[in-house]
């Protein structure tokens, strides 16, 4: 297949489709399709200025809103430990504009552009070997989602997943009819009659992986940078912030996007930071070091990985909570 005089000239064309075979070439000679991958496998390094510049934000003023949202590259700072990383912060507002055809707004996101084409088409991340998706971030405590673009026959599916971190807190009910908004209420049951999903409820269901004993989705405390696996099977399919069914496997052979939004319309500034995303099925002994130096005492330990579980109120009859360290869940994969 040769490309066409626009498909060639088209800026990165040549270098991406180098990269993209020279990947391909590795991971044959690896035999990495073969056995499960131990390496990661890198999605966005904010790490690289031109990362962040190859992303963009969407927030609810592109419908006359008045939320803000901006991702800025941040210098790092070696002697504090602070990586290079994305900024990306704003102010949600759930004032609603003139236009009457406009019900909702108070949300801000952002994701990677378009990956482009190469020698044999559109590019997609192919995360089908890996378990977990991991972010190292910096949070404010509000209530992030995680999306991830597919490429499926209804383009405007987004698989989500809560993203749950050391500091995330939990707000009172807001006016938005979704997971934030009707957790608690008499519409659960007409919007969501199977229960609102784990990966989208207040409380980190047992498959994600952050490094944490508390007893409660409310810690608070020192802000630091912390890393946090999500399954890629745990992810739900969504239409417009709205589950829908059925529901649908993420296909990880073909993932478009990758980006993180906050929709917990509570009014107000909020910050993230994020040191990059990437597919994994464990950290090696690389992964470690950067981590522990990174993240300090927020480091996902090596053998006792808390789940997150909420546990009982009655402390007499607390069961012990879920530990599985890095090592563990490595031997889980590989059964």
């Amino acid at each position: 297949m040769l490309p066409t005089r626009s498909l060639a000239a088209q800026p990165g064309f040549f270098k991406r489709s180098a990269q993209e075979l020279g990947r391909l070439s590795r991971i044959a000679w690896n035999t990495e399709t073969l056995h499960t991958p131990t390496k990661p496998f890198t999605l966005l390094d904010f790490q690289d200025e031109s990362t962040v510049s190859g992303c963009k934000t969407f927030a609810d003023r592109a419908v006359g809103g008045y939320s803000t949202a901006s991702l800025d590259y941040e210098p790092g700072d070696p002697s504090s430990n602070t990586p290079p990383h994305a900024r990306f912060h704003g102010s949600i507002s759930t004032k609603l504009p003139q236009n009457w055809r406009v019900e909702r707004t108070g949300y801000a996101a952002f994701r990677n552009q378009d990956r482009g084409l190469w020698l044999f088409g559109r590019l997609y991340w192919d995360v089908d070997p890996y378990a977990y998706l991991a972010l190292r971030i910096r949070s404010d405590g509000r209530r992030y989602t995680v999306n991830i673009q597919t490429d499926t026959v209804v383009e405007t599916d987004i698989h989500q997943h809560r993203l749950y971190t050391r500091h995330h807190r939990v707000h009172g009910a807001s006016r938005h009819p979704g997971p934030d908004a009707i957790e608690n209420s008499k519409d659960a049951e007409e919007f969501y009659p199977d229960g609102i999903p784990s990966a989208l409820s207040d409380v980190p269901p047992d498959s994600t992986v952050i490094s944490t004993n508390s007893s409660t989705a409310t810690t608070s405390g020192g802000i630091g940078w912390e890393t946090v696996l999500l399954p890629f099977n745990s992810f739900v399919r969504t239409n417009h912030g709205y589950v829908v069914e059925p529901q649908t496997s993420l296909i990880r052979q073909r993932v478009k996007s990758v980006g993180i939004g906050l929709t917990d319309r509570i009014e107000g500034p909020y910050d993230l930071r994020i040191h990059k995303i990437w597919a994994t099925n464990g950290m090696n002994e690389a992964d470690i070091d950067e981590e522990r130096r990174i993240c300090g005492a927020d480091a996902l330990p090596l053998d006792d990985v808390h789940s997150g579980k909420k546990q009982p109120d009655d402390h007499s009859q607390k069961s012990p909570s879920k530990e599985k360290g890095l090592k563990g869940l490595r031997s889980e994969w590989d059964d």
